[in-house]
């Protein structure tokens, strides 16, 4: 009789627990990782959302911590706010009702995850994607590289399918794409060559093939050994050898998610979108040896001033 009256006991305590954790927040984030990136973002926006209405609460949920992810407070949310790839695959794979906006991920990569959840979502899900728009981005190699004619890009099975939007985006303004192709038996070093040997620029398009921990390292090597400058959508690349990045903080993507996430809140439909503000970032001594005489700030200003008048 004592055992049955303390597995009732548990069942009762499991239930109020579970209720107090659904109730916790209306807004909830999960993020995919822990580095310095993810954090940042995360920070950013439950700090913004507490400045905007003190009535909403919210959480964060670190897939490392819990890579189960418990289904109790993703039903309770008002709002979900997914960080990277896998934080919106296994979210979507929770059958959510509730609006979810997935930022710091490649538009490919959103896609994808799209298409492998083998179905509509049951809610509104809505991408801020990783990089930029291809006309900002076209623009910045013409204010940087004004002598450049050929662009090359390098594409893996994911990022391919944005190659016409890239080409047109670069015609525009002048430049001439040049396609390199790494999978379906071309490797790394064929997809590197064919772009150095007739190119002007590097253009990096995220693409987890392509660009990842173990490859990185190898391209700035052999586009630094080419003389051939890379634009990257990384600060972490121009540290490692890439002439400039274009791309938007952890903190410029926390606000934008803000936005994103508020307007969900009051009932708007919003849709995918790429990111308002940015960063441009330069590797000084990369420009130096390449006889380029460039300044991160005026580049920024320029085309800020640009965007201002499109």
């Amino acid at each position: 009789m004592l055992g049955k009256h303390f597995r009732c006991f548990c069942l009762l305590l499991s239930s109020l627990l579970w209720a107090g954790t659904a109730q916790a927040a209306d807004v909830v984030i999960v993020s995919g990782d822990r580095s310095p990136g993810y954090l940042e973002a995360a920070q950013t926006v439950v700090a913004e959302m507490g400045r905007v209405s003190d009535k909403l609460e919210t959480q964060v949920l670190y897939l490392p911590d819990a890579p189960g992810l418990e289904a109790s407070p993703l039903i309770a949310a008002k709002v979900i706010v997914t960080l990277g790839t896998d934080a919106l695959s296994k979210v979507l794979a929770r059958d959510v009702r509730v609006p979810v906006v997935a930022a710091l991920i490649p538009k490919a990569g959103y896609e994808r995850v799209l298409r492998e959840l083998g179905r509509k979502p049951q809610a509104p899900v809505s991408a801020l994607y990783l990089e930029q728009p291809f006309p900002r981005q076209s623009e910045l190699l013409r204010l940087a590289l004004p002598d450049a004619r050929k662009v090359g890009v390098l594409w893996g099975a994911e990022s391919g399918v944005q190659a016409q939007a890239v080409q047109s985006a670069l015609q525009a303004r002048g430049f001439e794409l040049v396609n390199g192709y790494v999978g379906g038996g071309n490797t790394l070093f064929a997809g590197l060559k064919a772009v150095l040997d007739d190119t002007d620029v590097l253009l990096a398009i995220p693409d987890p093939q392509v660009y990842n921990g173990s490859s990185i390292s190898n391209v700035l090597l052999a586009t630094y050994r080419a003389r051939v400058p890379m634009l990257a959508f990384s600060p972490a690349y121009v540290r490692a050898g890439a002439l400039l990045s274009l791309h938007s903080t952890p903190r410029q993507i926390g606000l934008q998610a803000v936005t994103m996430a508020r307007s969900q809140l009051q009932g708007a439909a919003v849709g995918s979108q790429y990111p308002v503000d940015f960063s441009v970032v330069l590797n000084d001594h990369v420009a130096r040896s390449l006889g380029l005489n460039l300044d991160e700030t005026v580049l920024t200003e320029r085309l800020r001033k640009w965007e201002r008048r499109q």
